[in-house]
């Protein structure tokens, strides 16, 4: 393993993949991770459920998405990918500690410790990873290709690539993300540092993916959910408070008179939370694909 500068990045913007080649499935009966919504003002939009990196073994797609895609004149992702064009420089500077400072001044001494061992062992020097705050290093860490999996095999990669020359928007922006993980506490990066080196249920990716397949947002909530149950305020600012903070976007797309298609981390549709209840208190009737 070797932490460059540029590792930051890269798998900073894996949850944002552009490029792919993939075929769509075969039309089948079974439903998918899209719904159609519609307004109480009678507009409508498509809402997609994404697993932001994943193994050539994981295509074809479920059809619903070349459908929604289609009849949809706008395509929707968390971030623009094309705002990651020089961005560099922004996001490393968020990322790495001022000059004369370190990861050792802002994490427990057996965490540090721990960590210099850890990447010892993968023959990363204590100065090339102790720059780094320790949400970089989480990103560093959770990057796909350490997993068999590939950013470009994404929803949102896929998507980009079939979407031509439809004009492509995100429903915040790349430095509302920086600011979402510059503005951690010492203590919330290192949590979500040392969340990296804790056993999940195991086989939940594969779980989620199945159930994201199968469009069953229940599940993949209920599994994303047990994973922040000891991190509620972690799972405050990467879940549900972007679903509150998207939800007044969204009506806005359906009452623009033109039709959207919105896609976002499947972790964000289910649960009391999620984009689908969310909207469905608000009047929208959802319709699953």
């Amino acid at each position: 393993m070797r932490i460059s500068r540029g590792a930051c990045l890269s798998n900073f913007i894996f949850g944002i993949a552009v490029a792919s080649g993939c075929i769509f499935a075969s039309p089948n009966l079974r439903a998918a991770s899209v719904w159609r919504v519609s307004g109480p003002g009678g507009g409508e939009l498509f809402l997609g459920g994404s697993v932001h990196a994943l193994a050539a073994s994981d295509y074809p797609l479920p059809p619903a998405y070349k459908r929604a895609l289609d009849a949809s004149r706008y395509l929707v992702f968390e971030v623009n990918p094309k705002e990651f064009a020089g961005a560099g420089k922004g996001l490393l500077k968020a990322a790495e500690y001022p000059k004369g400072d370190s990861l050792k001044n802002h994490v427990d001494p057996r965490t540090y410790d721990y960590l210099r061992r850890f990447f010892k062992a993968l023959s990363v020097t204590e100065s090339k990873f102790s720059k780094f705050r320790p949400w970089c290093l989480a990103f560093m860490l959770e990057a796909p290709q350490l997993h068999g999996l590939s950013a470009d095999l994404g929803v949102e990669g896929f998507l980009t690539k079939q979407a031509k020359s439809k004009p492509i928007s995100g429903l915040e922006s790349l430095n509302d993300s920086i600011r979402r993980y510059s503005g951690l506490t010492d203590q919330q990066g290192e949590t979500m540092l040392l969340l990296q080196f804790i056993p999940g249920e195991p086989g939940s990716f594969s779980k989620i993916k199945e159930a994201w397949r199968e469009g069953d947002s229940e599940t993949v909530w209920r599994i994303t959910n047990q994973a922040f149950r000891d991190v509620p305020s972690i799972r405050a600012r990467e879940i549900t408070g972007r679903n509150h903070n998207w939800v007044p976007q969204i009506e806005h797309f359906l009452e623009s008179g033109n039709k959207y298609f919105v896609v976002v981390g499947a972790a964000h549709m289910g649960g009391p939370d999620g984009l689908l209840a969310l909207l469905r208190q608000r009047g929208c009737r959802i319709e699953q694909l």
